[in-house]
């Protein structure tokens, strides 16, 4: 994924063990692991669909992945597996959103995208959660910085799409595809917001992983591309820092933060992974943005971060409300 879609719960107060350096250190770490593991994720990915069929490696990826954090999730975090068949239709239809659709259209945009476009144009996941906001059990209007916000990141995606040479089918269709995965990581947002689940959040990652990923190897699988696995080591070396680090344990991280800090903070990684994977394009992959492609990304980083001001959509308690456990 690119974009993650779990919220962090309102934090009633600033607890003491915010003074604590051993605290400030976890902080300083999961946050770090969260900016460059993630905003490194997308070199990773473009590298990876350069050598890997795109459906069997994310497959993969998501499958392990969901198998390790599950497995990390019931020892040391006293989860249970689901014991209703509910709670396995939850992660089944979280999955098929955020991994399957989400993941998918992402991984196979990636094979005709630079990875810098395709990290800036995650970025407006955040726009998407704030405008479906409005809708669901815990739908809540929109406030002026929300709508502004919205407006300012508008203007920059349809910057950002404006090709910077002649235009091609494929490169359009990867750019909608992209902007279709946003949508739909945010609509699987939405859903798990508005369930009612005995799941812990890290238990429900790993299930939904599990489950998407079943998904992308029954669509590999009908697409024969196991016929198409080339003993490739860049390949290889992608879809392991793939799934061990990216899925593994950058969303281990960002569980922790989730628990032990502000939603704000959390939130910078909206604006701050797609600047790191900018750059990273450009020195890794030799990646260029044009003008007016830089335009759109300041324009969109300003509207992500006028979302996380207070009174912004991103800020308001309701969008960061877990679903309620029983």
């Amino acid at each position: 994924m690119f974009a993650t879609g779990y919220s962090a719960p309102e934090r009633r107060a600033a607890p003491r063990s915010l003074r604590n350096s051993r605290h400030s250190t976890k902080l300083i770490l999961c946050l770090g692991t969260v900016y460059l593991v993630w905003g490194s994720s997308f070199v990773f990915t473009k590298i990876a669909v350069r050598n890997l069929p795109p459906a069997l490696f994310a497959g993969i990826r998501f499958v392990t992945a969901g198998v390790l954090l599950a497995i990390i999730a019931e020892i040391y975090g006293r989860s249970r597996l689901p014991q209703r068949l509910i709670e396995w239709r939850h992660v089944a239809i979280a999955g098929f959103f955020m991994v399957f659709v989400s993941n998918g259209l992402n991984t196979w945009a990636m094979q005709y995208l630079p990875s810098n476009e395709s990290a800036l144009l995650n970025g407006t996941s955040a726009f998407w959660i704030a405008g479906l906001g409005v809708f669901g059990r815990r739908g809540h209007p929109l406030t002026r910085w929300a709508i502004l916000g919205l407006v300012v990141g508008f203007t920059g995606a349809v910057l950002m799409l404006v090709p910077k040479g002649p235009v091609f089918l494929k490169g359009s269709l990867a750019q909608l595809a992209v902007l279709t995965a946003c949508a739909s990581w945010s609509l699987g947002t939405l859903y798990y917001r508005s369930i009612d689940t005995q799941l812990s959040s890290m238990m429900f990652m790993a299930l939904q992983m599990l489950m998407g990923g079943l998904m992308l190897l029954c669509l590999a699988l009908f697409r024969g591309d196991s016929m198409h696995w080339p003993p490739n080591a860049p390949g290889i070396m992608a879809l392991c820092y793939l799934t061990f680090l990216s899925s593994g344990l950058a969303y281990t991280a960002y569980g922790w933060l989730t628990m032990n800090t502000t939603p704000t903070l959390i939130s910078t990684y909206s604006y701050v992974n797609p600047a790191i994977a900018a750059v990273l394009g450009w020195l890794v992959l030799h990646e260029h943005l044009s003008g007016l492609q830089l335009i759109g990304m300041a324009i969109i980083i300003i509207g992500v971060c006028i979302l996380t001001l207070p009174g912004g959509s991103l800020t308001d308690p309701k969008t960061l409300a877990e679903p309620k456990t029983q």
